[in-house]
């Protein structure tokens, strides 16, 4: 089991050591297409990412451009790329040129945005991840509803859209999952949702600092 500061702290030794941000969201994205397709049959099925501002959307970002490389994929963006982190921009560029991304700011947005008739889909919930911090804002509120009301088999990034990663708490909604992939090691929060969580490894080292 491991905390969110934790985790955070091995992301600092990570740096130390030479391995990049960059370089874990890469293998995050990386270690998410090859799961989906290792546990989820794929075939004839259309892919559609809800991609978050912050980090976890950028390793949602990295997915997608792997996933376009065989199957129909569509972004479905909430929030800013002005308030993205400089690695989630840099995937965002990279995505944009292989992927439809699809701004979503209000329900009016999501309402003219169809789906393929018959299409079955594969819901990818890279909104929040750990960074929850209270109550969802819109338009984050208004991505877990609609997340929610779809049909198909849905994966959530590292930890559900919703749930805080320590306590297992939700504060109001969350994203429903029928697989999660989570990083590293279990998180302390999703103990009971364990039977349906997979490890990843994105090359944090195994280590905490000696006087952490």
């Amino acid at each position: 089991m491991i905390t969110i500061d934790e985790m955070k702290e091995l992301e600092f030794l990570a740096q130390e050591q030479g391995i990049t941000s960059l370089q874990l969201m890469e293998n995050a994205g990386k270690q998410i297409f090859r799961t989906v397709k290792k546990k989820v049959d794929l075939t004839n099925k259309h892919i559609i990412v809800f991609a978050g501002q912050g980090n976890n959307g950028g390793d949602g970002l990295v997915a997608a451009r792997h996933f376009a490389k065989e199957f129909p994929v569509i972004v479905l963006f909430f929030g800013s790329k002005e308030k993205m982190s400089e690695e989630a921009r840099q995937n965002y560029l990279k995505a944009n040129k292989q992927v439809t991304i699809i701004h979503i700011e209000k329900e009016e947005d999501l309402q003219k945005f169809r789906f393929q008739k018959n299409a079955e889909l594969i819901l990818i919930d890279a909104l929040l991840g750990t960074g929850i911090k209270g109550k969802l804002s819109e338009p984050m509120s208004l991505a877990v509803d609609h997340f929610n009301s779809l049909q198909g088999h849905k994966v959530a990034v590292d930890v559900p859209t919703g749930i805080n990663a320590d306590t297992g708490s939700t504060e109001e909604k969350t994203c429903h999952a029928d697989l999660i992939i989570t990083y590293h090691d279990h998180k302390l929060g999703l103990e009971s949702v364990k039977d349906k969580t997979v490890i990843v490894d994105i090359g944090l080292p195994r280590k905490k600092r000696e006087n952490y």
